[in-house]
């Protein structure tokens, strides 16, 4: 069990010649009692994106604040606060602020998901 506040949580700075200004905090994971899933927290910065790439395994995303797009095999989403997307395994994506202000959202993956970025 945990109650926090992500102002407690250290960011991790992503640092990827193929993302910008990206920083995750690992908020939920089988060591709170979660087995099996990780929820973490991105902080995209003006201009940022995340990595456009495909894995084996799918998650769900929820934005909380700020605007962008999602883009998925080739089509791209406009998403803003209060937008979620569930993402199957295997589809490429990525996520990019089109915002003024930060482009912040939930994503929670398998935990086998959290091994790389």
């Amino acid at each position: 069990m945990i109650v926090s506040n992500k102002k407690h949580v250290k960011g991790i700075e992503i640092k990827d010649d193929n993302m910008k200004n990206v920083i995750k905090r690992v908020l939920i994971t089988p060591k709170e009692g979660w087995e099996g899933y990780v929820m973490r927290l991105f902080e995209i910065g003006y201009g940022g994106y995340t990595l456009r790439h495909s894995h084996p395994w799918p998650h769900i995303n929820y934005v909380i604040k700020g605007k962008g797009k999602l883009h998925i095999d080739g089509t791209d989403y406009d998403i803003e606060e209060g937008s979620f997307a569930y993402i199957s395994s295997n589809k490429l994506h990525q996520f990019i602020n089109t915002g003024e202000e930060t482009l912040e959202l939930i994503c929670i993956v398998p935990e086998e998901g959290d091994t790389k970025r």
